[in-house]
């Protein structure tokens, strides 16, 4: 299953006993369409719930704000729980394993000039994003959906020093953590 929408809130990390990083947040996705007998647009907005585990999460956590839109891959699991007054309650869930952090969002700066954004990024003077990575300017390199590596290029952060990260993305650049813990 893939979704691409706007987070509601900031994530929320937690960890397990075994301490294992858990991030969970909610993805506001939007349909729009004309509306046959009128012509006007008409818009649905449905909200998902999202786990995310492992490295991947605490990455979420730094990175995700409210309102950032983002890309997530994963699988459904509907999962049993009991509420307060001890009644048997059920979720769906999108369990992530691969989360593209798109839009605004900066970087954390640093690296040789500076860092660029997520997704077709791309910082002024260097450490650029967008697709795939490479960008030009002060510091070269990486950024990006899938991007990485360059000189002061990084993952989804922007520049993040020299060497730079890639935290995975798109089919074929690696991925998050692919468990099967239930929640």
């Amino acid at each position: 299953m893939t979704l691409l929408g706007n987070l509601g809130a900031d994530p929320e990390i937690r960890y397990t006993p075994g301490g294992q990083a858990v991030a969970n947040f909610r993805l506001a996705t939007t349909d729009s369409w004309a509306d046959k007998g009128s012509g006007q647009k008409q818009e649905r907005t449905e909200w998902h719930r999202v786990v995310v585990w492992g490295k991947l999460a605490e990455l979420c956590g730094e990175y995700l704000k409210k309102g950032r839109q983002c890309y997530v891959e994963g699988r459904l699991q509907t999962r049993e729980w009991q509420d307060k007054d001890g009644q048997k309650r059920f979720t769906t869930e999108i369990v992530a394993n691969q989360v593209v952090f798109l839009g605004s969002g900066g970087g954390t700066g640093g690296g040789s000039g500076g860092g660029g954004g997520g997704f077709g990024g791309g910082g002024s003077g260097g450490g650029g994003g967008g697709y795939g990575g490479g960008g030009s300017g002060g510091g070269g390199g990486g950024g990006g959906y899938g991007g990485g590596g360059g000189g002061s290029g990084g993952g989804y952060g922007g520049g993040r020093g020299s060497g730079g990260d890639d935290f995975g993305g798109g089919p074929d650049y690696g991925g998050g953590p692919n468990d099967d813990i239930p929640f």
